[in-house]
């Protein structure tokens, strides 16, 4: 049976939080595609912490923080 090849290099781990009127799962998204943009190579994203803005008694905003992993180039 053939090995698979190990992943080898070095990664960094940043935190990230995305917003949304939506849900968490859409703030998580967004974080994503966001950082995407900047950050190349994603590896791994944890969802850390959930949360919700509060108003007047009412949800206005839903929060997830990120543990996001990326690797660093050669």
């Amino acid at each position: 049976m053939a090995k698979a090849k190990a992943d080898n290099g070095v990664y960094r781990v940043t935190e990230i939080i995305g917003t949304s009127t939506v849900s968490w799962e859409d703030a998580a998204k967004k974080a994503v595609q966001t950082a995407s943009k900047s950050l190349h190579d994603l590896r791994i994203a944890e969802i850390t912490k959930l949360d919700m803005k509060v108003e007047d008694g009412k949800i206005v905003a839903y929060r997830a923080r990120l543990s996001l992993s990326f690797k660093y180039a050669p």
